[in-house]
């Protein structure tokens, strides 16, 4: 399971500032339909410093839970620049699609 969790990472590492991903896009992309395990990942993330957990919601752009809160998750994102509006995020304008 360490493995899928560090591939996870990685690539949530490349999600850039201003931008958020889903679960679901993460498991995409890593040919998975695991989006739950992807979100076990995010939660087991020890390094919050370096692998941006919060910048993950959910597929229909709620904000979804955060380790330190979802207050805490939500001055995160808005310190990107990311706007929330009613406990959700514009994936059109603010999402990120791996390639």
């Amino acid at each position: 399971m360490e493995k899928f969790n560090d591939r996870c990472y990685e690539l949530l590492k490349k999600v850039p500032e201003g931008k958020v991903t889903t679960y679901k896009e993460i498991a995409r992309a890593l040919h998975s339909k695991a989006y739950r395990a992807v979100g076990n990942a995010m939660n087991k993330n020890k390094d919050l410093k370096n692998i941006h957990c919060y910048k993950v919601v959910k597929s229909d752009g709620n904000v979804g839970g955060y380790a330190k809160g979802v207050k805490k998750k939500i001055q995160l994102l808005k310190k990107e620049r990311i706007k929330i509006k009613n406990g959700k995020i514009d994936l059109m304008k603010f999402g990120w699609k791996f390639r």
